[in-house]
């Protein structure tokens, strides 16, 4: 008799490590790897806050096909040969049934190729290099517009305005490079003169020659394929030389809002295209941000964005689907149209963003404005762009 309450005990052990794992197995698991170190690691942290909030929200409202969701993730250290390593690990080893891209260009070049070699499908959540979906893939899909169309909002502004010299620098990765194709192909169709046309190495922060050069040109605009580190350098490297475009554009750098917590009020007049404004009336974007902010103590920017977006994709994909079947998957992913917090899904037959908008904000008052398109506009665009005097 006294070897029963050992045998209770024993049976209630057995009994919670059974359903421990029964629930284990009934968790539809979501890889990605995110960039928390490394050069990407503030964007790359954002991105994964949005994919965060998204699982949280799944699963507090419910479930996906009767089951909750776990984020299951690596730092790739902003690495893209870790990053396809890493996939590799949640592909064969942890068995994920969902994945998502990580943030940047070259290491969604880098982790579709082993998507697509294990044939599972994958959502890029924060990449618009089309070298990704030039390559003949079938598994990789896209939730932003195309590198190349980044610019065509900044350089329709520019015809508007009369501007007709264009100063172009650019870092040397792939988004930033395609960026520069589709201003070199935008500018010839708007009779646009480009007088600067440079690469410089992502990271620097040394481009005062570079923005001597360019002061040489006596551009109207110069348009920076730019990260934070170089589209800073950039301005204020033409504070000091005495740099005066009429516009001054870049990428990622003046959206995010530590641009102008480090450039105060020398960030003035700086434009930037966003693929995502909390003012942009975009569904669910007011709630999002207050949510997002409360949070994680800081407001999104629309890396943040890309995270959620993409984690909403890829489950209206599922719930299309009434399955985790990868053919099945790819089949909606591939066909579907979709609404989510960034904006229109739809891809074409490569996988390409086709319906995804571009934003143009300007630093204005302290305070970035969306400026275009008109219908959507915070504030009218202020040309010409002045640099502010010296303190």
């Amino acid at each position: 008799m006294k070897l029963w309450p050992y045998i209770v005990l024993l049976t209630a052990l057995l009994c919670s490590f059974a359903c421990q794992s029964a629930t284990a197995k009934e968790e539809i698991k979501v890889g990605a790897t995110v960039s928390l170190s490394g050069k990407f690691a503030e964007l790359g942290r954002q991105q994964y806050h949005g994919t965060k909030m998204w699982a949280h929200d799944i699963n507090a409202r419910g479930a996906l096909l009767g089951r909750k969701v776990k984020l299951v993730y690596y730092d790739d250290g902003s690495d893209p040969k870790k990053s396809a390593q890493l996939y590799e690990r949640l592909i064969t080893r942890d068995k994920v049934d969902l994945l998502l891209g990580p943030y940047s260009s070259d290491l969604t070049i880098a982790a579709s190729s082993v998507a697509e070699k294990h044939d599972f499908p994958m959502l890029a959540t924060g990449a618009a290099a089309s070298r990704i979906w030039s390559r003949g893939y079938t598994n990789i899909f896209g939730i932003d517009a195309p590198a190349r169309n980044y610019m065509k909002l900044a350089l329709d502004l520019a015809q508007e305005q009369g501007l007709r010299r264009v100063a172009l620098v650019y870092a040397n990765n792939e988004f930033t490079r395609e960026v520069a194709q589709g201003v070199r192909a935008q500018a010839a169709e708007h009779n646009l003169e480009i007088v600067f046309d440079e690469e410089y190495v992502r990271g620097s922060s040394r481009l005062g020659d570079v923005v001597r050069r360019i002061k040489r040109t006596n551009p109207d605009i110069v348009i920076g394929g730019a990260y934070f580190t170089g589209s800073v350098a950039v301005v204020r490297e033409a504070k000091a030389q005495g740099l005066t475009p009429k516009v001054m554009v870049f990428t990622v750098g003046p959206a995010v809002r530590r641009f102008g917590e480090v450039l105060g009020r020398d960030a003035e007049g700086v434009m930037a295209v966003a693929p995502w404004k909390r003012s942009a009336r975009m569904p669910g974007s007011q709630d999002f941000s207050f949510r997002y902010n409360e949070q994680f103590g800081y407001k999104p920017s629309y890396h943040a964005a890309y995270g959620y977006a993409a984690g909403q994709v890829l489950e209206a994909a599922v719930r299309l689907a009434q399955s985790l079947d990868r053919e099945k998957v790819r089949e909606q992913l591939g066909s579907m149209k979709f609404r989510s917090l960034l904006g229109h899904y739809r891809v074409d037959e490569n996988g390409e963003q086709t319906a995804k908008q571009i934003f143009l904000i300007q630093w204005q008052k302290g305070r970035r404005q969306l400026i275009l398109p008109e219908n959507l506009a915070e504030s009218p665009a202020v040309v010409p762009f002045r640099v502010s005097s010296s303190r």
